[in-house]
């Protein structure tokens, strides 16, 4: 099965989300949530993201991560993820509660694709204070990808990660999680960049974007993705192929909300005042344009 045609595959067997214009959805994917180490390249960010989801949970958005939240390729254990991450686990609890939650796999966390690894890791986890297992995301479904279906003009977005276009990330992805756990991660702290990570080169970003602007433009269908880290929002009239980026950006995190009828790609970032007192904040990057604008003429 070639690459496009296994995205095809995805968006034909995927669940729908009806949604509307009164809806609310932040898109967010590469959160690469770690164990608190010196490779934890999260760590950095993760009050901009706690930050970021307190005000969406808030303002009664749906929360769709595209892939990679959890760093399971430089990590054995989800459950020490979870553990020094507590806080944030803990407002991702609250959003799935009330309904407001999805998780999609991507090619770092691509063991959440099994239902038994899911059941046994996501479903509960052990609070070491309490020395007794508190309910997380009980029966929660993990998808490979998601259509946006609108209830009234019936336009589709499909989300994926995107790492369907990539033969060491998705079918040679235990080979890939091999090299970054044994070799790759230890030489990080030496300065060595994996020549293999699609976010770090940009040849990989390149090849990765044209093959999914390819899909886009065939199918005529619009595509929201993760994967590179490479934040794309393109101008009506262009592929319709948008990218949210990431929260591993040396200096903020960004996204794609869906709201009101509109998409906006944004990014938190720490902000000054004129008194010099700092606070984390919103920007638009792109934005925002009507949704009804990107639907493909047939």
């Amino acid at each position: 099965m070639n690459n496009l045609t296994r995205i095809t595959k995805v968006f034909e067997s995927a669940d729908e989300i009806p949604f509307d214009d009164s809806s609310r959805i932040i898109l967010m994917s590469d959160i690469h949530r770690g164990d608190g180490g010196w490779a934890d390249d999260f760590s950095k960010n993760q009050n901009l993201y706690f930050a970021a989801l307190t005000h969406y949970y808030n303002e009664n958005y749906t929360y769709i991560e595209l892939g990679d939240g959890d760093e399971l390729w430089k990590n054995k254990k989800l459950s020490d993820i979870i553990y020094v991450h507590s806080h944030a686990f803990w407002l991702l609890s609250k959003f799935f509660k009330e309904g407001r939650l999805h998780f999609i796999f991507g090619n770092h966390d691509m063991v959440k694709r099994d239902p038994k690894f899911v059941e046994n890791n996501l479903y509960q986890y052990f609070d070491e204070r309490e020395k007794k297992h508190i309910p997380l995301f009980e029966n929660i479904k993990l998808h490979e990808g998601l259509v946006l279906r609108h209830r009234v003009t019936d336009q589709k977005i499909l989300l994926i990660h995107g790492h369907q276009v990539s033969l060491i990330d998705y079918e040679l992805w235990r080979l890939g999680r091999f090299l970054v756990r044994y070799l790759w991660r230890p030489l990080e702290s030496f300065g060595v960049n994996d020549p293999t990570s699609t976010a770090k080169n940009y040849d990989k970003k390149d090849a990765v974007e044209n093959r999914l602007i390819e899909w886009v433009t065939r199918e005529k269908q619009m595509l929201i993705a993760g994967h590179t880290h490479r934040p794309r929002f393109p101008e009506v009239g262009e592929p319709q192929y948008f990218n949210d980026g990431s929260s591993v950006h040396p200096r903020c995190i960004t996204g794609i909300e869906i709201a009101e009828g509109n998409i906006t790609l944004v990014k938190w970032d720490v902000k000054t005042k004129n008194d010099g007192t700092l606070f984390i904040g919103r920007e638009i990057l792109a934005g925002p344009r009507e949704l009804k604008d990107y639907v493909y003429q047939q």
